[in-house]
């Protein structure tokens, strides 16, 4: 499109040429600069919003003239930060083609730094017309209503924040402990901060929670998505909206209902200033981010952002050539979500990079958990590990030293590739989580496979050269049982999620301990809470990265909810009060990261190797038996064996310090019984390590500070566990 045709000498427009990079919108003391890509569009406008003063809005459409490389763009003199704006595009209405231009849905743009206001489950946020129940009439005709009431708007951000002295922390993998948690979830209901900063970025960012997280032990967060997000349409009929915000819109804007400040460019600073609060506490800021798919859902869903500008660009389809008319328009979904980003397109992959660059850059996090990372990796259909997005993620100067874990899978079989992303991706380990569920519950065959856990899982990462670290463990996650549930419920109780209970995994491999949900009885209570001990104790100590769920530490209860997606309420919020906690659950988890943190032997960057670290010296790693001698061939194939002894030499360790030295720390042997019977284990008698006491223990005979020597029997207590450090 070009400008057109002057009518007067000396005339003037309002709309300035501008520039085509970079994309969204750019302040400037003069003028505002916005780009936004729609390849295929014939006409689109800069639409922007101000307050009427009657509450209401008055819509001002700028049409943008100037169209370079698919981006149309052009700068407006005198807009100033905060100013709310949308784009409108026209152009083809051929869904049978993949293009849905619609002029009457106001469009979010994709670059936007900043959405106020929120995405309202409306039938004009539709591109085609619908019948009563919400389906799209045949054939697919333009909806003429205007969405712009019930869609949030970009907001024109000025980022000027002032990072003082604030730089990456950079904490090396096997120095990380994880805690995944929710920025609202985690501070609504939390009684020692302010009220009204409860549930938000600055609640968050609070000295309360950093000074809690300190003495817990942890070293990085992991937050829930951020990224500005819409609900689900099928959830408004029920009072429910989403929780976990894994359904992004806008991928440069952090959520705004997160902000206590304000949602007209207010978040940006507050997410700021709360990523500050946590470096100068010493704590690394690392995001879930959702790439994978968009708010926009399949075929039939909303019109609000990607679907108006670039449909056939922005998502993956069936057909190689959705335009063969011969072949009608369908989406391919890999997500469950009704959509799959195709980021083999180079507009979404510019997208998705520059999304992380800015993030890390400007915002200043540490990192990113992936969601469904398996979907972006395909090209084609085909998962590609040296596919597009991969490769330049991994030879980017910027992204390639920040921390990057993929979740590994998708919601096909094709897609499930734990073990085999590329360096410098680390994983989520769902094979250390089940191995760790079955073995506490005696549901293993065997001790073979909990071993390979506890030292690093190698069996899925030595043979591509990654290091012990690449494994990031868990037990639980936000998706499925809480520690506690996972230890108080044999089946989910998600009704509360108005889809007949049918939601949610029913692989839950957990165990109630006898009685299904709460009850008072003191038996089943103290093995629970002795069961959930173990799995901590045991994920804080295993080889590999440990992330822990908010709560967990605690004893925080869904009421047998699995999927609390869409419970923004206390069922999914942390319950800050005592009464109702399992305070020797947060002792556990402290002195079990405590011991990680101060003893590198429990957190070696090599792989352990069954040899001595030194001529004469104990094996690095040995497996013992219960009867005190080292495990055989045949005891690794014993079905019926449930106790092991891990036992690891820290003198000297294999790995030089940071100037070559010999580094040396003390010894430790691990013991764990998750038999419903007592097993006694016998301290083997060797020539290296003599004497230890016990340092953390789920045993009730064998508290900490139990001195024990080589060549003593220890009976350990059924489903418990002791830990033992060389004196």
């Amino acid at each position: 499109m070009t400008p057109g045709q002057w009518s007067a000498a000396d005339e003037r427009v309002a709309v300035w040429p501008g520039r085509n990079w970079p994309l969204g919108a750019t302040w400037g003391e003069e003028s505002t600069n916005f780009a936004v890509h729609a390849p295929d569009a014939t006409e689109v406008w800069l639409c922007l919003f101000d307050d009427d003063g009657a509450g209401g809005e008055i819509e001002t459409r700028h049409t943008l003239t100037e169209h370079s490389l698919g981006i149309w763009h052009g700068a407006v003199p005198g807009v100033q930060p905060g100013q709310r704006y949308g784009f409108r595009a026209d152009g083809p209405w051929a869904p049978e083609s993949g293009m849905r231009f619609n002029a009457h849905k106001l469009l979010l743009d994709p670059y936007a730094r900043a959405v106020s206001g929120a995405f309202v489950t409306h039938p004009a946020v539709h591109g085609h017309e619908t019948d009563r129940a919400g389906l799209p009439v045949q054939p697919l005709r333009r909806d003429e209503r205007d969405s712009a009431p019930y869609v949030g708007r970009s907001v024109v951000v000025r980022n000027d924040f002032d990072w003082g002295e604030d730089r990456p922390i950079r904490a090396r993998w096997r120095d990380t402990a994880i805690y995944e948690l929710h920025v609202k979830g985690f501070t609504a209901l939390h009684d020692r901060v302010p009220e009204e900063l409860r549930g938000t970025y600055a609640g968050l960012g609070h000295h309360v929670v950093t000074d809690y997280l300190n003495d817990l032990g942890v070293t990085a967060v992991e937050l829930l998505p951020i990224h500005q997000f819409a609900s689900e349409a099928h959830l408004a009929p029920h009072g429910l909206a989403n929780y976990w915000g894994y359904n992004s819109i806008g991928f440069f804007a952090p959520h705004g209902a997160y902000a206590a400040a304000g949602d007209r460019g207010e978040q940006v600073a507050e997410f700021q200033q709360m990523v500050k609060n946590f470096h100068a506490a010493g704590i690394e800021v690392l995001l879930d981010v959702v790439y994978n798919h968009t708010a926009e859902a399949g075929p039939d869903g909303p019109t609000l952002c990607f679907r108006g500008l670039d449909d056939r660009g922005a998502y993956k389809r069936v057909h190689a050539k959705p335009q063969d008319h011969r072949q009608p328009d369908a989406y391919w979904d890999v997500t469950g979500c009704g959509n799959t980003v195709n980021a083999e397109n180079p507009a979404m992959l510019r997208m998705i990079l520059d999304s992380l660059r800015y993030w890390v850059t400007e915002m200043h996090v540490d990192g990113f958990r992936f969601d469904l990372m398996s979907a972006l990796t395909r090209t084609g259909h085909d998962v590609d590990m040296a596919g597009a997005l991969l490769t330049c993620i991994g030879q980017d100067p910027v992204l390639r030293h920040v921390k990057l874990i993929a979740e590994p899978w998708d919601v096909t079989g094709e897609g499930y590739r734990v073990g085999e992303f590329p360096p410098p991706f680390t994983e989520w380990n769902d094979q250390y989580r089940d191995t760790l569920r079955d073995f506490w519950r005696a549901r293993t065959d065997g001790v073979r496979t909990v071993a390979t856990r506890l030292a690093g899982s190698s069996d899925l990462y030595l043979d591509d050269g990654r290091s012990p670290y690449a494994s990031i463990n868990l037990v639980t996650a936000h998706d499925g049982f809480t520690l506690r549930d996972l230890v108080s419920y044999d089946h989910k109780h998600n009704e509360a999620n108005g889809e007949g209970n049918r939601d949610g995994s029913d692989n839950n491999r957990s165990w109630n301990c006898g009685v299904e949900g709460e009850t008072d009885d003191a038996e089943v209570l103290a093995l629970r809470q002795r069961q959930a001990a173990n799995l901590m104790a045991t994920l804080c100590l295993s080889a590999g990265v440990p992330m822990i769920t908010a709560g967990d530490e605690r004893g925080r209860t869904q009421g047998g909810n699995n999927n609390a997606y869409c419970q923004d309420n206390p069922v999914s919020w942390v319950d800050w009060r005592a009464d109702d906690a399992w305070l020797g659950q947060f002792e556990i988890t402290r002195t079990a990261l405590r011991l990680r943190r101060e003893h590198p032997a429990l957190r070696q960057r090599h792989w352990f190797e069954g040899r001595p670290t030194i001529r004469g010296g104990p094996k690095d790693l040995a497996w013992i038996h219960p009867s005190g001698r080292e495990m055989t061939g045949d005891d690794w194939l014993d079905a019926g064996l449930h106790a092991l002894g891990m036992f690891v030499s820290g003198d000297p360790l294999r790995a030089p310090g940071p100037r070559g030295e010999q580094q040396r720390d003390t010894s430790f042997m691990l013991w764990v019984n998750a038999s419903p019977a007592a097993c006694e284990v016998t301290l083997p008698v060797n020539d290296w390590v003599q004497s230890g006491r016990v340092v953390l223990s789920t045993d009730p005979a064998h508290p900490v500070d139990t001195k024990v020597a080589a060549g003593d029997a220890l009976t350990v207590a059924p489903r418990a566990l002791v830990l033992l450090q060389q004196a």
